[in-house]
């Protein structure tokens, strides 16, 4: 099984049983992203302990690369602190960037190493980082709120 092969599998186990998929209370910040050039959506919610993600959960509509995307960010993110899963965003960021000419820490993406592939198409990128921009808005929310009370 060649490298992309595996890669696609993976985008599709995680398009098929999206993880962290379907509205959950409690939550601190809930956003809606939408990506107008193909109409992929999602509303997430996120749920802080502390610093710590404690959950993030969401209901989406699009394509398979920004569900399975939102699929992995999940997976990364729940149960790591806000700052981890910051760096991992970022991480994730510029290897969407990259046009596929970059080489990910495996170790820091784990199954989002994936969407390597997916860089070298400019189109497909938006879709890859919708789930990943609405988490960090999310985030961004929940803090401030957290700072106001």
């Amino acid at each position: 099984m060649s490298v992309e092969s595996m890669y696609q599998e993976i985008i599709l186990d995680h398009y098929k049983a999206r993880h962290g998929s379907g509205l959950r209370d409690p939550y601190e910040a809930e956003v809606t992203h939408v990506n107008p050039s193909c109409g992929d959506e999602i509303l997430l919610r996120v749920h802080l302990d502390g610093d710590t993600v404690a959950d993030v959960s969401y209901d989406a509509v699009g394509c398979s690369i920004s569900q399975a995307s939102t699929s992995v960010m999940h997976d990364l993110v729940v149960g790591q602190p806000v700052s981890e899963g910051m760096a991992k965003a970022a991480a994730f960021t510029e290897m969407m960037h990259s046009r596929g000419d970059h080489e990910p820490d495996e170790d820091v993406l784990e199954d989002g190493i994936a969407f390597l592939g997916v860089a070298q198409f400019p189109a497909r990128v938006k879709c890859a980082l919708l789930g990943w921009s609405a988490w960090k808005d999310a985030v961004a929310h929940a803090l401030a709120h957290k700072e106001e009370a």
